[in-house]
């Protein structure tokens, strides 16, 4: 223990939710907005005729209360809908040199974007252009660029379906695939994944399976902080009595214990409900083996209970799958001892598991990014579906794969085409609607970009938002490798380092915000989104647009690809003018939008096809596919005891790159960032005491390249062997080839580290 209080760091005792979350919002309105323009706002969060959240993919469900929206919510849409501004201004009085010392919260912090702006090398400076100059200027690089493949499209999720599409018909009519995302760095995994197991890379679930599961599995995850809004519906679960079984090498507040902020009772009781029915904490890099361990679990009671056993849904696994007989004959080879030694979990506690698996008629497994980012974290998704197909747990009320998308459209753009492995007959339909012929070679995704900009092959690079230099690992090659281009173009709300990351042509092009009006030609215009569970529906902003000279991301994509092929065979000012004529496009190109104008006038929107919900597998075999994992590793394994495992993750007052505050509450850290949690006895075995500072080193890379320092050691309920700080400050730690070779997916979840005081015993005699 700390021998003093440590500036920073003290207990929170409250459950999620409740009366610290109405606080946290309140704060945000009151930092950010004027209060009766903020609760207007906030009303129409997620409302028919309001705006989709700009935060998390979570869906939205019909409810008596008047506000749909959480206490990151309320920051995510406040922190859009900022009073405070960024002009031309802000930029003549900083060089980009000094802005670089500022922290990301700072940056972000400053407001709004108001003009497009393009970098003076000799003034080291950004100054304010027009758009017809910004539009045309990087029109004439792109057209210079001797080779399509030299351009880099990347994509955030939070961009619209109608800006995405028309993004990518852009991007291929200029001849290239490369389409590096940021599902390239969360669920690629699933995406890769699940076609292989069951025909589809998305969810099959709906919000209402949740009303009928008889057991949730989460794995992974921490949706307290990533996507608050299923708080409430596992608050439902759990209070209807439903067993929720928690795999997370953490203890995380809100999987302990939630008061949901709209149960008056709960509230004025300072009640809360506790979530978790059995919290079991893997290792960092263990939940593969946690899954076999159920897996063979469920083998051993079906041996044991005969013939006339109904662990195993014998029927199901006859008629709609292949593959099991490989699988169990794996699960009977792997042994106890090893799964104990790699999950950290004993086999006592993974059969309890597979009793509560065996008893449930309908469960649904729940799972996040501790699942994906890990080095064979397409596996990992795959022996979710494993364990799921074991019992029928497709095609049927309540029961179902869910994972858990970050970003409010991350979906919905790979739906509408974000993606740099395109299939022939989506390529076909693209030709037919658009009269060109779009490249077939398949292109980059954010690693494979990343390091081809860092190899000089890439040139140019434009970013339909997103920070993509901070949100990739190895910051230090990215950032050296971003000043070498010859073009970067950023299209944005708020300013980012990857802004700052300037080459010889740099330019920011500030856009309007989910919150605002988008009025074209034809008047007031709708985006729309897909969630998590292949809902789409209508977004429209209401407020008054931040600056007068913003312009839409549909609109500014428009405008580049019509000064980029002065050719084009797509009508770009006719498509904008009014964007229903985009989504006629999309229904064109992808035929699941069948009537997309119609039904999108619907509230609640309409449901994507999901074959699996009708038991149909879209697989080459046509029947869902049983796929092994190989041994029980997820990442290189270590025979080195002083060897920890590091994962990265948020804080609480955070949302991928975007830094909203210092505050961590529900870990017990308030003002800082600069911590790594540890367990007790593992700090204890390497006589580091609570607030010491540490150096930590990757035990894999390039020596002094891969280190982090002036971090000081917390104490947390964490699995033994396994440490823990903050994305993206521990992505110093992560190379950038250290990657699911099926996904691309960098492998932030479990890096191998050696922990040591930076000055062995300094930090304790300060404290003393």
């Amino acid at each position: 223990m700390a021998d003093k209080e440590i500036p920073g760091i003290r207990p929170y005792n409250a459950p999620a939710g409740g009366w610290g979350a109405l606080r946290a919002t309140a704060k945000a309105v009151q930092e950010q907005m004027n209060a009766p323009e903020a609760a207007v706002t906030l009303l129409r969060t997620n409302q028919p005729e309001g705006f989709d959240c700009p935060g998390c993919a979570w869906p939205d469900k019909e409810h008596k209360s008047t506000f749909r929206f959480c206490e990151n919510g309320a920051k995510a849409v406040t922190w859009e809908a900022t009073n405070k501004r960024v002009p031309p201004a802000f930029f003549a009085e900083h060089t980009v040199t000094s802005l670089r010392e500022w922290s990301d919260y700072q940056l972000e912090d400053q407001g709004r974007l108001t003009h497009p702006m393009v970098y003076n090398a000799d003034k080291d400076l950004y100054e304010a252009v027009s758009w017809e100059e910004a539009f045309a200027r990087i029109g004439a690089l792109l057209r210079k660029q001797a080779n399509p493949n030299a351009v880099e499209f990347y994509t955030s999720g939070r961009a619209s379906n109608e800006a995405a599409f028309l993004y990518q018909i852009f991007a291929r009519e200029y001849g290239t695939n490369h389409f590096p995302d940021c599902s390239n760095m969360c669920h690629e995994a699933t995406s890769v994944g699940l076609p292989q197991s069951i025909g589809i890379g998305k969810g099959t679930v709906s919000l209402d399976d949740f009303d009928h599961c008889e057991l949730i599995i989460a794995m992974g995850h921490n949706p307290g902080t990533n996507h608050p809004r299923m708080m409430g519906t596992l608050h439902e679960v759990a209070r209807r009595n439903a067993p929720i079984i928690v795999f997370n090498p953490l203890r995380e507040r809100a999987l302990e214990r939630f008061a949901d902020p709209q149960d008056p009772l709960e509230m004025a009781t300072f009640g809360a409900t506790e979530i978790a029915s059995t919290y079991l904490q893997p290792r960092v890099g263990g939940d593969a083996a946690a899954l076999k361990g159920i897996m063979k679990a469920l083998l051993e009671m079906d041996a044991a209970q005969g013939s006339q056993s109904s662990v195993l849904d014998r029927a199901f696994i006859a008629e709609h799958t292949n593959g099991f007989e490989d699988l169990a004959a794996d699960l009977r080879a792997t042994s106890w001892q090893d799964i104990e030694t790699v999950s950290g979990l004993s086999e006592d506690e993974l059969y309890k598991v597979a009793e509560a698996y065996a008893k449930s008629n309908a469960t649904i497994i729940t799972y996040g990014m501790g699942m994906t980012q890990h080095s064979m974290g397409t596996q990992n998704v795959q022996q979710i579906a494993n364990l799921l197909l074991l019992r029928g747990n497709f095609g049927k009320p309540g029961a179902g794969i869910c994972p858990l998308r970050g970003h409010s459209n991350v979906q919905g753009d790979r739906t509408v085409g974000i993606t740099e492995k395109p299939s022939a007959a989506m390529l076909g339909r693209i030709g037919q609607t658009f009269g060109f012929n779009p490249p077939a070679a398949h292109g980059h995704d954010a690693v494979a970009g990343m390091q081809a900009i860092a190899a000089g092959e890439s040139k140019a690079l434009i970013c339909l938002g997103g920070n993509l230099a901070v949100a990739l690992p190895d910051p230090q090659a990215c950032f050296a490798a971003m000043r070498r281009l010859d073009l970067s173009v950023h299209i944005a709300t708020k300013l980012n380092r990857s802004h700052l990351l300037t080459c010889e042509n740099s330019f920011i092009l500030p856009c309007l915000g989910r919150t605002e009006r988008d009025i074209q030609a034809t008047g007031p215009q709708s985006i729309t989104v897909e969630d998590s569970m292949s809902m789409v529906h209508a977004s429209r902003g209401k407020l008054k647009p931040a600056s007068e000279t913003l312009k839409s991301e549909p609109a500014i994509v428009a405008g580049i690809a019509a000064a980029t092929l002065p050719e084009s065979k797509v009508p770009w000012t006719h498509l904008i003018e009014d964007y229903d004529r985009i989504r006629d496009a999309i229904e064109a190109v992808f035929p699941d939008f069948e009537r997309y104008n119609e039904r999108i006038r619907i509230p609640g929107g309409f449901r994507l096809p999901l074959p699996p919900t009708q038991r149909v597998w879209n697989t080459a075999s046509g029947k869902a596919e049983f796929l092994l994992f190989t041994g029980l590793q997820e990442d290189p394994a270590f025979t080195d005891r002083t060897i920890l495992k590091l994962t990265t993750l948020r804080s609480h007052d955070q949302y991928n790159t975007t830094i909203y505050g210092l505050n961590d509450r529900y870990r017990g850290v308030f003002g800082r960032r600069d911590v790594l949690f540890m367990n007790e006895e593992d700090l204890a075995e390497r006589g580091i005491a609570e607030g010491d500072e540490l150096l930590v080193e990757t035990a894999f890379g390039k020596g002094d390249e891969r280190r982090m320092t002036k971090v000081i050691a917390v104490i947390y309920k964490i699995a033994r062997g396994s440490v823990a700080t903050y994305y993206p400050e521990g992505n110093c730690l992560v190379p950038l080839d250290y990657i699911d070779k099926a996904s691309g997916t960098p492998s932030y979840k479990s890096v191998p580290v050696r922990v040591t005081q930076a000055q062995p015993g300094a930090a304790r005699a300060m404290r003393q």
